[in-house]
């Protein structure tokens, strides 16, 4: 995707609770690459709309629920293709966790702020996790 200078991809991003609600979910891409779930948003695409079509597509789970507004913003830059992109990141639900694998989601885990520090995470995830409050 080419972007003029100056402007940001928007990404939304989805925050999924385990049952306790102490760990999140984390998704690894084809790369080993740990982040949030979720991707750039299409044009004219509600972030609902966004976060159900990207984990559909790369996970094959149902969303259940996005709330109506974002939990956490951060700006970064991609890994994959240096774009800098705005991560506009919701709390979700999934009906269940039978993913289906695919190269952006090829294993699930649920992480708290600490363990998540120790894994091989995306520059995104990392500011996500400068500001994440697990309060």
């Amino acid at each position: 995707m080419e972007l003029r200078s100056g402007y940001y991809r928007v990404s939304v991003k989805a925050l999924i609770f385990d049952e306790t609600k102490t760990k999140f979910l984390f998704v690894k891409d084809q790369s080993g690459i740990w982040e949030l779930p979720g991707g750039g948003l299409d044009w004219g695409e509600s972030a609902a709309d966004g976060i159900a079509r990207e984990i559909r597509e790369e996970m094959g789970l149902e969303v259940t629920y996005v709330a109506t507004q974002p939990s956490y913003f951060v700006t970064a830059e991609r890994y994959t293709d240096k774009l800098w992109t705005a991560n506009v990141i919701y709390e979700a639900t999934v009906k269940d966790l039978h993913f289906i694998s695919s190269p952006e989601c090829l294993e699930i885990i649920f992480v708290t702020k600490q363990e998540a520090q120790n894994l091989n995470i995306s520059y995104p995830a990392e500011r996500f996790l400068a500001v994440f409050s697990p309060n």
